[in-house]
């Protein structure tokens, strides 16, 4: 009589399955941290770069709805992690523009002919000057970079829009950001 057994009840198997398992969460573990680290390390150098009070990256978690998951601070008082976009203010329509490679630059929120929500969005997390780029990788916008001054207003010149849009290349063109 021949007895059947199961590569799960094989421990040399179990163990290989096991390991396996194991390896994938530990990579995605590194390659978590990488990509924080590359994130912190860029929305810094830009802060400290164009002396404003903050740089955030609002990263789309699902169809144009996403939060704030990183930022650089130049006092804590300017902290909006874990803030999300205004409900219906971000649509499709803006979306296809950020798809596009669109540069958003407001020196002054409070005269920008811009739609009330997003003012008021704006206002709320205390921006008076505004400038966002898209992080586009190849599955497409997968965030915003946006570089924001609290305490008054800005016009950003065409050096500010370079230096944002080297930073989003510098996250889009990251194979731990790609992959993720």
């Amino acid at each position: 009589m021949q007895i059947y057994s199961s590569p799960e009840s094989d421990p040399t198997s179990l163990k290989r399955h096991y390991d396996q398992g194991l390896k994938r969460v530990l990579d995605r573990l590194i390659e978590k941290m990488q990509r924080d680290a590359l994130v912190k390390q860029t929305t810094h150098q830009i802060r400290e770069s164009l002396q404003i009070d903050r740089v955030a990256l609002y990263y789309f978690y699902d169809q144009w709805e996403g939060q704030v998951t990183f930022e650089s601070l130049s006092s804590k008082e300017f902290s909006i992690l874990g803030s999300t976009g205004p409900e219906d203010c971000f649509n499709n329509e803006y979306a296809a523009m950020y798809l596009a490679g669109r540069v958003r630059a407001i020196a002054d929120i409070e005269v920008e002919p811009i739609q009330p929500c997003h003012r008021d969005f704006l206002r709320d997390l205390q921006v008076r000057a505004n400038l966002v780029v898209p992080v586009l990788i190849p599955k497409g916008l997968w965030g915003l970079l946006a570089a924001h001054h609290c305490q008054s207003v800005r016009s950003w010149s065409l050096s500010d829009i370079e230096l944002m849009q080297k930073g989003a290349q510098t996250l889009a063109t990251a194979p731990c950001i790609l992959e993720s």
